[in-house]
């Protein structure tokens, strides 16, 4: 098992002892998504800290997109436990990039190799995302490359 899912079981456990319900559902829904991605191939694997940091961003990603859409229907209660729940996972994961740690990173990957045009769009995000890793969501890295490339 890896040490992060260690970590999460553990930490919902205390969440249940102390009887905080956001964070025990919060990561009881979370230890159910990196299950289901662990069943989701032909094989069961045990998934690396790597590969359940990317559920958590996803599962974080979902909940700001929730929340955002319960605000804009309305429904400020739902929305702010969205919020809540966004907030417990985000605290799992690595800091994110300012926007000029970001701009930095970019350049410094594109400056290694020939990208210019449309078709080096993709080559180009390739090297970004290795420069950034886990540190910036992949929407801002795609409009940070395409400002760079100037497309």
């Amino acid at each position: 098992m890896s040490t992060l899912k260690d970590r999460l079981t553990a930490d919902m456990r205390a969440a249940m002892k102390n009887r905080d319900e956001t964070v025990t559902r919060t990561l009881r829904m979370a230890l159910a998504a990196i299950g289901n991605a662990e069943v989701a191939g032909k094989v069961k694997k045990e998934l690396s800290d790597s590969e359940v940091l990317a559920v958590l961003a996803k599962e974080a990603k979902k909940r700001a997109e929730a929340a955002g859409a319960f605000a804009g229907a309305g429904r400020p209660e739902q929305a702010a436990a969205e919020r809540a729940e966004e907030a417990v996972l985000t605290a799992y994961l690595p800091a994110q990039l300012s926007d000029a740690e970001l701009a930095e990173a970019v350049a410094g990957a594109l400056a290694g190799g020939d990208f210019s045009g449309p078709g080096a769009m993709g080559p180009a995000m390739k090297a970004a995302r290795a420069a950034v890793g886990d540190r910036a969501d992949g929407a801002r890295v795609s409009a940070e490359v395409r400002k760079q490339l100037g497309l």
